[in-house]
């Protein structure tokens, strides 16, 4: 065993250093940028449990005991075949938001849009939702698109107003206990039920339906959401499968902007914009 490691640190002493090196930093760089977008998530745990597989399997069979167990290293080489298949099913939900921000790199941007009347009309009605402790749940639109989901609903293809929002979200409305997707400056369906996320997904387990709802659709799709709780009346913002809560009525607007300009490739004023690191914490 101790001439097999030796011989290993031996090869790679023929290495050239600076690639050595330029390698190393490229793997690092990939493998933490992996453990961020992870981070968090149920995804993790398995991803932990798999690499500490591979890494004593590759140890044994490979490097301490080549040659000694040649069965035990077939079914290895099969297995890490297998493994390549289930990776992508597991991390399916992962892959797809990976590729989700991807496609929100800067380079495929499309034309702007002037948001400022779709994020007063949104303001103004969500604030009288809150003080009313109505419950509300409006998904905007980006570029993945959510014609599968708006097909369950009903389609309105009215233009965006307070008034229209504020009359969905009425108690008693029969669209009032599902969503309201928004495109552009239009409210395309109401009445839309959104993919829920997981409860061990919730950062909070006392929250609802429509918190469920929010992070469900932000993980399958690129949306901003916004959410009201009907029974605290506070006002939360999901975005990327992660729920950012106690918004102010008085903030909401400038929140808005914030992502929905910078998005559409304008440039937010830091001085008219808070923070987007908000609490997560519930009522």
């Amino acid at each position: 065993m101790f001439e097999r490691i030796s011989q290993l640190f031996a090869r790679i002493g023929e290495y050239s250093t600076l690639p050595v090196l330029f390698e190393l930093v490229i793997l690092w760089i990939i493998f933490y940028a992996l453990y961020r977008f992870v981070r968090g998530t149920r995804a993790a745990g398995a991803l932990k449990g798999l690499l500490f597989v591979l890494i004593i399997a590759t140890l044994v069979l490979r490097v301490f005991a080549q040659g000694v167990f040649p069965r035990l290293a077939v079914l290895y080489d099969n297995f890490l075949s297998i493994a390549t298949i289930a990776l992508i099913v597991t991390f399916q939900p992962e892959l797809r938001r990976a590729l989700i921000r991807l496609g929100e790199a800067p380079f495929f941007r499309a034309t702007t849009t002037d948001y400022d009347r779709v994020i007063e009309s949104i303001t103004d009605a969500m604030t009288f939702l809150s003080k009313n402790s109505f419950g509300a749940i409006v998904a905007i639109e980006r570029r993945v698109g959510m014609r599968e989901l708006i097909e369950s609903g009903r389609r309105l293809d009215a233009d965006v107003s307070s008034h229209l929002l504020t009359t969905i979200f009425w108690p008693n409305s029969p669209l009032h206990d599902m969503g309201v997707v928004i495109r552009g400056d239009r409210v395309i369906a109401a009445g839309v039920q959104f993919p829920l996320a997981q409860p061990a997904d919730m950062p909070d387990e006392h929250l609802g339906t429509r918190h469920r709802a929010a992070l469900g659709i932000t993980r399958v799709t690129d949306a901003l959401v916004i959410v009201v709780s009907e029974e605290s009346g506070i006002i939360s913002i999901a975005e990327h499968g992660r729920l950012d809560r106690r918004i102010a009525p008085d903030e909401l607007a400038k929140e808005l902007r914030l992502r929905l300009k910078s998005d559409a490739g304008f440039e937010a004023d830091p001085e008219k914009t808070m923070s987007a690191e908000l609490s997560e914490h519930d009522a």
